[in-house]
């Protein structure tokens, strides 16, 4: 039987991990609608990563015989200034996920709820690529600056991601 505090906590997380699915999915529509579809494709497969985060922390809670409370999603921003724009928001985001996370982790320590702390241990180190990731491309995009040509190509690139 999971703790109430942690079962709180783990709830706040699903919330989150909807919450980030949501936010990508529409800065995947706002790149789509700019002809960036490649980096529509990352961000939509990112959202998809988001959700499954959401499901997996939902069935870890619902196995552990907590109860699921799922609350009110607020509705994402959509504007932006560029696509690099768009990227240094997702890098901004996942840096909060993070700390989120950590802080999750930091509460089943207290808790001293093992099953939930050794869970938690792949969100943790799965932030580490989340933030690796995006990254390299705010790097990337932030080297190309101004040269369409190689913004296209990277475009190109990172739309293959999911295929």
């Amino acid at each position: 039987m999971i703790g109430q505090r942690m079962q709180e906590a783990l709830n706040r997380h699903v919330q989150a991990e909807v919450a980030s699915s949501y936010l990508y999915l529409a800065m995947s529509a706002w790149c789509e609608a700019k002809a960036w579809k490649g980096f529509a494709r990352w961000l939509r497969v990112q959202s998809d990563e988001e959700l499954a985060h959401a499901k997996r922390t939902l069935d870890f809670l619902l196995a552990r015989g907590g109860e699921a409370r799922l609350g009110a999603i607020d509705a994402p921003g959509a504007s932006f200034t560029g696509v690099i724009d768009v990227f240094e928001k997702v890098l901004e985001h996942e840096r909060k996920v993070t700390a989120f996370v950590h802080d999750l982790y930091g509460a089943a320590q207290q808790e001293k709820d093992r099953a939930a702390e050794v869970f938690l241990q792949w969100f943790v180190s799965e932030q580490v690529e989340e933030e690796a990731r995006v990254v390299e491309i705010v790097d990337r995009l932030r080297m190309v600056g101004e040269r369409p040509g190689a913004a296209l190509y990277l475009d190109k690139e990172y739309g293959k991601r999911g295929k």
